[in-house]
């Protein structure tokens, strides 16, 4: 691929490999070993290409426009903006998914809420609800996979429920419902086959919250009290009253909860406790069925 030639009066420009090469160390002390790819990435967003473009491009230089727009996405990402929200986009269960700083940004150990999801419930029409769905990527990877399902997603925020809402759109997914409010608010009494929810969970406290791509996501999508089960109980708690007979809630949570959330379940008198580990081998994931 040829790129657009720069001004020939203007200072020589870099070559896309050399600047490949210089922004991948550039980048290195925020992005470590994926400082080529987030390099690629940027430079891709900056000239409006893909991938294979860019690697065709070799010795071509950047026209001005387009060096202005990539030291600008390069500013940002050193400055520890996630990349996420500079590209405006993460994808989630092979879906491209628009993210901004109202919602947090999907991860991959999430998407093993949805493989249990879609083992557990056997029923080709069931109802399911998605407490706190922030930008919509378990509901709308759900809907895509089940579409006789009918999903209500629900979030305290509006501003990520705009997110979801346009995603819902893009990926003409019609059979979610959006709704705004905290946790059960919006369900107005009904009930579903599951309750599924990647709620906070993180210790107030927690370092976590000051580093990487978390110090710059919605701490109400993050933190929940002193221990990070704040919003995890009230879940346990509550959300047999809208589940029909034999539902099931499903919940990720931290790596060191298993004990004490299987605990609060058993308690509750949840039964058929089963807990789940992501693909790093992290405890992640608890399945209940209504007692």
């Amino acid at each position: 691929m040829a790129l657009p030639a720069t001004n020939p009066a203007a200072r020589p420009a870099s070559s896309v490999s050399q600047l490949r090469a210089d922004l991948r160390h550039r980048l290195t002390p925020v992005a470590d070993d994926g400082a080529q790819l987030e390099a690629d990435l940027l430079l891709m967003a900056a000239i409006g290409c893909k991938r294979e473009q860019l690697l065709m491009a070799g010795d071509d230089p950047l026209t001005d426009d387009q060096s202005r727009r990539l030291e600008t996405l390069v500013e940002r990402r050193v400055e520890g903006e996630p990349m996420a929200y500079i590209l405006g986009k993460r994808e989630f269960w092979s879906l491209e998914l628009s993210v901004t700083p109202a919602t947090l940004i999907p991860r991959p150990e999430t998407e093993r809420l949805v493989e249990i999801a879609l083992q557990a419930v056997t029923d080709q029409h069931a109802s399911v609800a998605d407490l706190g769905t922030g930008s919509g990527a378990i509901a709308l990877a759900l809907a895509n996979e089940r579409p006789h399902w009918q999903l209500v997603a629900t979030d305290a925020s509006q501003a990520a429920l705009d997110v979801a809402i346009d995603n819902a759109r893009a990926l003409a997914v019609t059979n979610v419902e959006f709704r705004q409010g905290e946790w059960f608010m919006p369900l107005a009494g009904e009930c579903f086959d599951l309750i599924i929810s990647n709620p906070p969970y993180v210790a107030d406290k927690d370092l976590c919250l000051q580093q990487g791509d978390t110090s710059q996501e919605p701490r109400t999508a993050l933190a929940a009290g002193v221990d990070g089960l704040d919003d995890l109980r009230e879940l346990i708690i509550s959300a047999a009253r809208f589940l029909l007979p034999g539902g099931q809630l499903l919940l990720e949570h931290g790596n060191d909860q298993r004990a004490e959330l299987t605990r609060l379940l058993a308690a509750a008198g949840w039964q058929q406790i089963k807990c789940y580990e992501d693909l790093a081998g992290h405890d992640r994931c608890v399945l209940a069925t209504r007692g």
